[in-house]
């Protein structure tokens, strides 16, 4: 059974879907006015994650993100560029397409834009007005939190605490220094037409109007970085319940931070990578499993000497996978009985199950990777039995057990190449990769350590790694050593 850890509530629930078998649920996305940085990439992998899990219990997922597309920082980045706002947006928002494309995450089923929403923003300002819960000040419109009874619910703040801690700034326009704007006066030809003149729309309403527009009144799961409760997501529940008079989103979820040096990544603090700066380090795969390697909601400290450990982790999981891959195509041998494939399967249900009871757990990812390690263990303590050989039962049994592992990594969004790296078809290297190893067999075979050391520390220092297993010696191209 799964459970949810709800922000709104403060705890752990059973998720139960407005619709049955049908999960719909919205993310915040981008401000599109830069390149993603590591903070955006892991909220995208921590919800891709979290969709791929709900789509192997079966649910039929609508994942609907945005992009903010227009407001004052998009004007001001495009005049630093030399190119209109639009084209600023569009330049950056391709850009993180192109991103998530490379961290095996897949795209929302649809992205909404502000400026593509502009009718339905408006409408449901003028709502919020005519109820009573907004009002206009010289082209700009507030909504009143006061109106609002339960206003803080979802930050556990109450209005007196909120109150305290605000400067009353002079001339204020609005009735209370805490109403949050629903609509901006700009200057002519910047904004889009309104009933209160030439504007755009605040940041929080274009998230209420979009998700409502696509999901509905009331949907599943809301999900955004734990920097955006308060007030971004606070104002969300506030104008969308004010408007529908429902209840505006079931589940709330939340992902922590990533750190540098103990200090939240962010753009405007300048203390941040752009994931294009870390792929040009890292595998992208790397630094996915890295930002899976810890629960979701907790923050996750970044630094390349952690995404070092990360790649070797990570290296264990790769080798078990072509080690199964290289096993099965190997000739069948004659079928025996073997109490050991019976006892080995049972082990990798029980290890698949647990995987599963992670995830069911607050989609808890580190402990799932956790019993992917187990399943490797398992499958390298199977292969490696002195007196393995491939058989009729015994291949049954691992082929079964590839599509779990493929499985559990699909879920994780981890993939693996089986390809060999470049050069390895060369008609050459083979022979003289099989020519070496024959004469390191020889030196073995004579205990020769040195010579066959050598051979080897040579191989592996041209990027040959050479592995001595019960069916024989085997080596695979992997890169040359620094």
């Amino acid at each position: 059974m799964l459970k949810v850890y709800n922000t709104l509530t403060g705890q752990k629930e059973k998720f139960e879907t407005v619709e049955a078998g049908k999960v719909k649920m919205y993310v915040c996305g981008l401000t599109v006015q830069n390149y993603s940085h590591i903070g955006h990439i892991r909220s995208a992998i921590n919800y891709d994650v979290i969709r791929r899990f709900l789509e192997y219990l079966g649910y039929e997922v609508d994942y609907i993100s945005n992009f903010t597309d227009i407001n004052e920082k998009i004007v001001k980045r495009a005049e630093e560029e030399g190119i209109t706002p639009s084209e600023l947006a569009d330049k950056y928002a391709n850009a993180f397409l192109e991103d998530i494309r490379e961290f095996n995450i897949k795209p929302a089923d649809k992205y909404l834009r502000v400026s593509e929403n502009i009718d339905q923003i408006i409408e449901m300002v003028k709502t919020l007005i005519e109820k009573g819960y907004a009002y206009e000040v010289n082209g700009n419109v507030y909504f009143r939190v006061e109106s609002f009874e339960d206003y803080g619910k979802l930050s556990g703040r109450s209005l007196d605490e909120m109150q305290a801690g605000v400067r009353i700034a002079v001339n204020e326009e609005k009735e209370n220094p805490l109403d949050f704007g629903l609509w901006k006066k700009v200057e002519a030809e910047e904004g889009w037409d309104s009933p209160w003149g030439e504007g755009w729309p605040g940041w929080h309403i274009e998230c209420s109007a979009m998700s409502m527009k696509r999901l509905g009144a009331t949907f599943d799961i809301h999900g955004g970085g734990v920097d955006l409760i308060f007030p971004h997501h606070e104002n969300e529940i506030a104008q969308s319940e004010a408007y529908s008079g429902k209840k505006f989103v079931n589940y709330w979820l939340h992902n922590g931070t990533v750190n540098l040096s103990g200090e939240k990544m962010s753009k405007s603090q300048g203390n941040f990578f752009t994931s294009r700066e870390v792929l040009k380090e890292f595998p992208a795969q790397t630094v996915r499993y890295f930002l899976m390697s810890r629960h979701y909601r907790s923050p996750i400290d970044f630094s390349y000497e952690k995404l070092e450990e990360a790649e070797i982790s990570l290296q264990r999981i790769e080798n078990a996978r072509r080690q199964l891959a290289k096993v099965l195509s190997l000739d069948i041998e004659s079928a025996e009985d073997n109490e050991e494939n019976e006892n080995f399967f049972t082990k990798v249900v029980e290890l698949k199950d647990s995987f599963a009871a992670a995830l069911n757990d607050d989609f808890n990812t580190a402990e799932a990777i956790g019993v992917l390690h187990d399943l490797v263990g398992e499958i390298n303590i199977y292969l490696n039995q002195k007196d393995f050989t491939l058989n009729e039962k015994n291949f049954a049994v691992l082929e079964e057990t590839e599509e779990v592992f493929l499985e559990l990594a699909e879920i994780l969004g981890l993939k693996f190449e089986l390809n060999k790296a470049p050069g390895a078809d060369d008609k050459l290297v083979d022979p003289l990769i099989s020519l070496l190893l024959e004469l390191r067999d020889r030196a073995r075979d004579n205990k020769n350590w040195e010579e066959a050391d050598l051979i080897r520390d040579r191989l592996q220092e041209i990027g040959v790694e050479v592995t001595d297993t019960p069916r024989g010696t085997e080596w695979e191209i992997k890169g040359k050593e620094e």
